[in-house]
């Protein structure tokens, strides 16, 4: 199916003209970016590719105290702020029996120090992954909202919301918590369609301008006769309630996670991978009213990636000033990488090392960064790097000390300290958790 898309690109960024790949791109290496965060203020940098700067240099880094219990396997951390100026700290760690726990803890100092484990929920059907990851959302009124991905009922019994039963289906679900994550309401999902047995999934949910929450996913499209083909879909609360979900795209990429962003502007926008004729470039929506309505689909940049498959792979956004800025990777025969670029088309630089990877960025009101992981050249092990990027000026390439084999890494900027928390990989693929904090260059 064709869609009619409107490119931002005729009006940004006309230099640029792309052929269309005819063939098929190998995807890129372990699949989606994380998410990541951007406050930077509008500048005019050149399109760099990773090779323009300087090698790297290691920066000392002090490492957190974190109880890791070897007998778990930890994933996928995720820093955020809470309104009350706290740092909250969220991951998933899994048991020897299979029961996997979406757990919190909130830093007071800056990072310094974490206070006592809470967990959110357990269960056997609890995930947590780069395409479908678990977020906490902490609103001005104190109440914080878990979303996470769910695929069968709780043990015994008792809720859990999950309405999955086995194979590749998946479902959706929420729970709430009044007194700063001590208790925690019985989960629900997220979509009152009593359909079992489908996949839900690629999710991804924000607080929007009015306090309420929207989450975006996508989903299967009943009576479907391919392999694999979902929509794009939306559900918002209403006084704190779901309303109904409603479809807005119908034809998307089936299997990329999805990312939200409510803009300093208080505009809800809604980044996807489209699929245009099996061409997949990044496509973007905005609501101005809290999710009633969205504009039309425009392209943000076209790359022209045409692949005959799905990239398991989304874009990532953050604030920019008055803007976004969006990052995300793209096989396409020019440039093939990791590119950031803002929400209009500008394309800032790329990253075209084959063994970049899972990106994150941090902002602060002067300097903003990214961090992602690459292969050490030596050793050919996975470690963390980044880049300062100030308004006008990008830093050189730093390596985070001690960092090697991390991998899912979340990043906030702290002052004049990077705050930083990733998976080590291990052998025996428990993963353990890390929290360190280094000096911003």
């Amino acid at each position: 199916m064709t869609k009619f898309i409107i490119s931002f690109n005729v009006l940004f960024f006309s230099i640029w003209a792309f052929l269309t790949p005819k063939s098929t791109a190998p995807i890129h290496p372990d699949g989606a970016n994380m998410p990541m965060c951007y406050d930077g203020r509008a500048s005019s940098f050149n399109i760099l590719s990773a090779a323009t700067f300087a090698p790297t240099t290691t920066v000392q880094t002090t490492y957190i105290d974190f109880d890791n219990d070897t007998t778990m396997a930890y994933s996928m951390p995720l820093l955020a702020t809470t309104p009350k100026g706290e740092i909250m700290l969220s991951w998933t760690e899994k048991d020897a029996q299979g029961i996997t726990s979406l757990c919190i803890a909130f830093s007071k100092d800056n990072g310094t120090t974490f206070g006592e484990k809470k967990t959110v929920y357990a269960g056997a059907g609890v995930s947590n992954s780069r395409l479908m990851r678990a977020k906490v959302l902490a609103k001005k009124d104190g109440t914080l909202v878990a979303v996470f991905a769910n695929r069968t009922a709780a043990p015994g019994g008792n809720g859990g919301g999950g309405r999955g039963k086995g194979g590749r289906s998946s479902d959706i679900v929420y729970c709430t918590s009044t007194d700063e994550g001590a208790t925690w309401s019985n989960p629900q999902s997220v979509d009152a369609d009593p359909t079992t047995g489908i996949v839900r999934g690629f999710f991804d949910a924000a607080i929007m301008s009015n306090g309420e929450i929207a989450i975006a996913y996508l989903k299967d499209v009943a009576n479907s006769t391919k392999h694999e083909e979902r929509d794009l879909r939306l559900v918002i609360t209403k006084n704190g309630v779901f309303q109904p979900e409603k479809v807005i795209d119908p034809v998307v990429c089936d299997c990329c996670n999805i990312n939200l962003l409510t803009d300093a502007n208080g505009a809800l926008n809604v980044y996807y991978r489209d699929n245009n004729d099996d061409i997949r470039d990044m496509a973007t929506m905005t609501s101005t009213d809290n999710g009633a309505t969205f504009s039309a689909p425009q392209i943000i940049h076209n790359d022209g990636w045409k692949i005959s498959g799905c990239p398991h792979s989304g874009a990532v956004s953050c604030i920019a000033g008055k803007s976004a800025l969006v990052a995300w990777y793209s096989g396409a025969e020019t440039e093939s990488g990791v590119r950031l670029a803002t929400q209009e088309g500008k394309k800032h630089f790329v990253l075209t090392e084959a063994s970049v990877k899972n990106p994150c960025l941090a902002a602060s009101v002067t300097a903003s960064v990214m961090l992602w992981e690459q292969n050490q050249a030596e050793t050919n092990m996975g470690q963390l790097v980044f880049r300062t990027i100030k308004t006008d000026h990008i830093s050189e390439t730093f390596t985070v000390d001690g960092s090697l084999n991390a991998t899912n890494s979340t990043a906030l900027v702290v002052g004049e300290q990077l705050l930083i928390a990733h998976e080590v990989k291990q052998s025996n693929k428990r993963n353990s958790l890390k929290i360190a904090t280094t000096p911003l260059r």
